[in-house]
């Protein structure tokens, strides 16, 4: 089990094929503060069916596309 379970089962089942969330909701859903881990643990969101896009350090958002 990956600390951020929680957030991949909740994009699976957003059932939006892609969108934004900032680093403040994604810590929401988490449970955990978003850290540079997430950089290594983005990967097991194929499983879920969705990827990680465009990661803004400036606007401090992550946008998900479905694969």
């Amino acid at each position: 089990m990956s600390k951020y379970d929680p957030l991949w089962k909740w994009i699976k089942e957003n059932k939006t094929d892609n969108f934004k969330l900032t680093y403040a909701e994604i810590e929401s859903i988490a449970g955990l503060l978003i850290d540079h881990s997430f950089l290594k643990y983005k990967k097991e969101l194929l499983d879920y069916g969705f990827k990680v896009g465009k990661i803004s350090m400036k606007e401090q958002t992550v946008s998900f596309e479905k694969t």
